[in-house]
């Protein structure tokens, strides 16, 4: 019971005690006394006044106990709604979670059966085939010692047009061929295609990949997937001739500690890719080397690396008095708006191989520096210098310079535009290079402006 109930029932009970009390000396004195004095007039008033006030307060705590009863049992029927609703909250979250599985396993039941009835795929289904094609529409001029050289004038080249074929047999093992097209300026004069690399490959771990045939060899394209403007011109050794890009042979490579090192070697017939050991053709006594080894860290990259043999011409009936050999080093950072580079190598006899007479054989050596930066992820800035000796020994005075400079632009990712300015100057000699025999008895230039590009598909 609440304590204003019972402080309610105390003066109840209190108050008709009064009144009980009143009553009884109104009738003792009703017995002595005839007539009821005014007094005894007002206390029977004022108790039964009381008696109403009572009465009144009964009610009300009556009134209050049957409201508190009902407001209890509204709570009870909250209760019950509250816990009926989270009854049915959660069996909507399972069955929700239920539908949810069932989503997350419809694609793979759908995959599951689509793969059952797709026809098995032929050869084709591990097969890819794309293509890398270099080239330009540009203005040349070649001159020696002032006077125009052919090979000058307007014109429209294509370079390169690699066509690669890949097909994967198995996680393992895979094939792949590169075919390339020149244009034969000999007696010929016609387009030719030639295999720029064939080969068969075991990948039985990232750090330790085998492949036969003609491949890539450690150094050139090593330093062209850095330089990235292969198709504007090719890099250092390969621009002066000190160095092919691939070579039939022997080829073993890999990368380790997660791609934080790298290695490549090659033992292979020394020829080039050009001319393959076909029967008794090309054939030589010796094998040539080379290898590479880098380190990756932080966009940063260093590598070493060399060569040494007899470059084919070791073939019986053709004696050599020399061994063609190469050191290469590289330096260079590259982060996806600036690339900055240094490039040098050290020669010994690379032209000399089949020269009998010892004074008349070179060293030689070479450096290359290049760099770019991105105003926008599509538009960039460009330029390069090289610097060569070719014949420290015999030509000491024999030297190149070679310099570009240009803005590229990449309208979609597998396009590069880029408008070029080369010169290439030589003093004191003639020198072979990519874009021909540059040079004369005491200075020759090559110029070209244009515009350069390469597209893959």
């Amino acid at each position: 019971m609440k304590l204003s109930h019972w402080v309610g029932t105390s003066a109840l009970v209190a108050v008709l005690a009064c009144g009980a009390s009143a009553e009884a000396k109104t009738l003792h004195h009703k017995r002595h006394t005839p007539a009821a004095s005014a007094e005894e007039r007002e206390l029977k008033a004022e108790v039964d006044t009381l008696k109403d006030q009572v009465a009144t307060l009964q009610a009300r705590l009556d009134a209050q106990d049957k409201a508190q009863q009902q407001a209890a049992l509204q709570v009870q029927a909250a209760q019950a709604q509250a816990d009926a609703a989270k009854a049915q909250a959660q069996s909507a979250q399972e069955r929700a979670e239920a539908a949810a599985s069932q989503v997350q396993t419809l694609p793979e039941e759908v995959h599951t059966e689509v793969a059952k009835a797709t026809p098995k795929p032929g050869w084709w289904g591990s097969t890819k085939v794309g293509g890398t094609v270099y080239a330009d529409a540009s203005w040349a001029r070649n001159e020696a010692d002032g006077v125009e050289q052919p090979g000058s004038g307007p014109g429209f080249d294509i370079k390169r047009f690699y066509v690669t074929v890949d097909h994967s047999f198995n996680s393992v093992w895979s094939a792949n061929m590169t075919t390339d097209f020149t244009y034969d300026s000999g007696p010929a004069s016609a387009t030719q295609l030639y295999i720029k690399k064939a080969y068969l490959q075991a990948k039985l771990s990232p750090a330790f990949i085998v492949r036969i045939g003609s491949a890539d060899l450690p150094w050139i394209p090593f330093v062209e997937n850095i330089y990235g403007y292969r198709y504007v011109e090719n890099t250092l050794i390969d621009r002066t001739k000190y160095g092919t890009s691939a070579d039939w042979g022997v080829h073993i490579l890999g990368d380790l500690d997660g791609g934080l090192f790298s290695y490549a070697f090659s033992v292979v017939n020394g020829a080039g890719y050009k001319k393959p050991d076909i029967g008794p053709v090309n054939r030589t006594n010796s094998i040539d080397v080379e290898g590479r080894v880098s380190a990756h860290y932080a966009g940063f990259t260093a590598a070493v690396g060399g060569y040494s043999g007899k470059l084919g011409h070791d073939v019986v009936g053709a004696p050599t008095y020399a061994t063609a050999e190469r050191v290469d080093a590289l330096v260079a950072y590259v982060d996806p708006r600036f690339r900055i580079g240094g490039e040098y190598f050290w020669a010994r006899d690379w032209n000399d191989v089949t020269q009998a007479t010892p004074t008349l054989r070179n060293d030689s050596d070479g450096w290359s520096a290049f760099g770019s930066f991105n105003f926008t992820p599509k538009i960039a800035i460009f330029g390069r210098y090289d610097w060569v000796h070719p014949k420290k020994d015999t030509a000491p005075s024999l030297v190149d310079h070679y310099f570009n400079i240009g803005v590229s632009y990449e309208p979609v990712s597998a396009v590069d535009l880029a408008l070029v300015y080369k010169r290439d100057s030589v003093d004191n000699g003639l020198i072979s290079t990519s874009n021909g025999t540059i040079g004369g008895v005491y200075h020759g230039t090559y110029d070209e402006v244009g515009l350069f590009t390469q597209f893959k598909f």
